[in-house]
């Protein structure tokens, strides 16, 4: 039986009882903007929200994350509380504050300058800035000083996301609170990783949680290999565990998705349909066979990669001009650290040159979104594609399949797949490329565009059926059966 909403909220009533469910993360599920002096709920780009929003409906609870809107003071009551979400609340967020300087200095400074480029094999070079770190320690000090006034002497499972907060668990050690960490991104080697300055922190900080997961084996193999060579522990392999001190830390793979039965029933909605027709007007899509990128403008994602495709495609093949269109949408990210602004240049600039030397009356190949887009737009968009290209370079999972997978209630459409995503080993109906290869990247859009109806419905069928079975709430499921296995272990 799939795991469902019901399901899963049993096992959670089940393992905690009484007590609090907790998620943290540095970006919120929700954040409130003024627009037109009115203050508006949005919904922010980003598969973690994406992914654990429905997790948190489905079973209630606390989400803690740093308040970044405009309008986020004005909507949250004296404890920077808000229920959401706005239509149906069903639990509550809670909001940290930070100020410009720890903003910089945690998130934009040693989150995404220096573990981010750490974890990633997309040859940036990490920058570790004392003054950062510090900055970097405060603010999970922050945070652990609020989750612990939410939870005071309740049990608590406290369930935290990515690299924001390596250090989070040890400051939240207590009998009353379980916790369990979700390391979003790919784990590198031992010998990437020890060039790090504060990496044995970072390391004994991870190993303060109960259970420790990934999205994939070979990640959580990296982690043990790094412990093993860099810090003074017991590493377990058979059971896939390390003991530093008196805590034991289960490190587990579970690669996460999505609510695939939700997104089939959202892109089945009339306003769905309805924006498809005026997208399809608005930009003269009609007997257009359409591909589609969606990211974050990120160095790992292989936007340039992928752009430089389609243009090797649209060289070897001149038939498909004027009836191919390519819609990249893609998300300004980071845009204060100096690599994405060269790298948001670097686009623009590929953008303009493949559409000015193939560009004829009435048709460019390449449509450039580079702004976040409602919803019901993106699905729209989902719907629209007759083929979904994900280049990452490097990537923990890559939800954006998933989500495009997902969307395609006919089954019908083409996948191609960067073998360097998390998501390469679950969906292997798709085209799996290397995206370093710009020839094989070309050919596996030709080999889509081109592939037959029944070719398509065999391979979108078997990936459906998949994600039907390994949804989020699966995910979910596998953390807090795995979270109550380590704790009747350790009874």
């Amino acid at each position: 039986m799939a795991w469902n909403r019901q399901r899963l909220r049993e096992l959670l009533r089940h393992q905690l009882g009484d007590g609090l469910f907790i998620i943290v993360s540095n970006r919120e599920p929700y954040i409130h903007r003024l627009q037109d002096e009115a203050v508006v709920c949005q919904i922010p780009s980003g598969g973690l929200t994406a992914a654990l929003d429905p997790v948190m409906r489905c079973c209630g609870g606390l989400w803690v994350a740093h308040g970044a809107g405009d309008a986020d003071r004005q909507v949250v009551d004296a404890h920077a509380r808000i229920q959401v979400p706005p239509e149906e609340p069903s639990y509550t967020l809670r909001r940290v504050w930070l100020s410009k300087q720890e903003e910089a200095g945690y998130y934009y400074g040693f989150s995404n300058e220096a573990l981010w480029p750490l974890c990633h094999l997309a040859y940036t070079r990490p920058i570790f800035e004392t003054s950062d770190w510090e900055i970097y320690k405060a603010v999970n000090r922050k945070f652990a000083d609020v989750i612990l006034e939410e939870i005071g002497n309740r049990n608590a499972f406290v369930f935290i996301q990515d690299y924001h907060f390596a250090l989070l668990s040890r400051m939240l050690k207590r009998p009353n609170i379980r916790t369990a960490q979700f390391w979003h991104i790919p784990w590198p080697n031992p010998e990437a990783f020890r060039i790090c300055p504060q990496a044995e922190e970072i390391l004994d900080g991870l190993l303060g949680n109960d259970l420790l997961g990934f999205h994939i084996p070979y990640h959580c193999q990296n982690f043990l290999d790094t412990v093993d060579r860099l810090l003074e522990s017991r590493v377990d392999r058979e059971r896939l565990q390390v003991t530093r001190g008196r805590v034991t830390t289960c490190v587990r793979s579970f690669p996460i998705s999505v609510d695939s039965e939700a997104i089939a029933e959202q892109v089945a909605d009339p306003a769905v349909e309805a924006e498809m027709t005026r997208l399809t007007r608005h930009y003269s899509l009609r007997q257009r066979i359409i591909g589609l990128g969606v990211d974050r403008v990120d160095y790992t994602k292989g936007i340039a990669e992928r752009l430089r495709a389609i243009d090797r495609f649209l060289e070897r093949h001149p038939e498909f001009h004027k009836r191919f269109v390519f819609v990249e949408i893609g998300v300004p990210s980071r845009i204060h650290i100096p690599v994405y602004q060269r790298l948001n240049e670097e686009i623009e600039q590929l953008v303009n040159e493949v559409n000015w030397k193939y560009q004829t009356d009435g048709w460019s190949p390449i449509l450039h979104v580079n702004t976040d887009v409602p919803l019901t737009t993106l699905q729209a968009w989902y719907r629209l594609a007759h083929v979904c290209v994900v280049s990452s370079l490097h990537d923990g999972m890559n939800l954006v399949a998933k989500e495009y997978v997902s969307s395609r209630i006919q089954d019908d459409g083409v996948l191609v797949l960067s073998h360097f995503t998390g998501a390469a080993r679950e969906l292997t109906e798709a085209l799996l490329v290397n995206p370093y290869n710009l020839d094989e990247l070309a050919e596996a859009v030709h080999q889509s565009v081109i592939m037959i109806p029944e070719e398509q419905q065999r391979r979108m069928r078997k990936l459906r059926a998949h994600l039907k079975e390994h949804n989020i709430f699966h995910w979910a499921a596998g953390i807090l059966s795995c979270l109550l296995q380590v704790e009747l272990q350790q009874v």
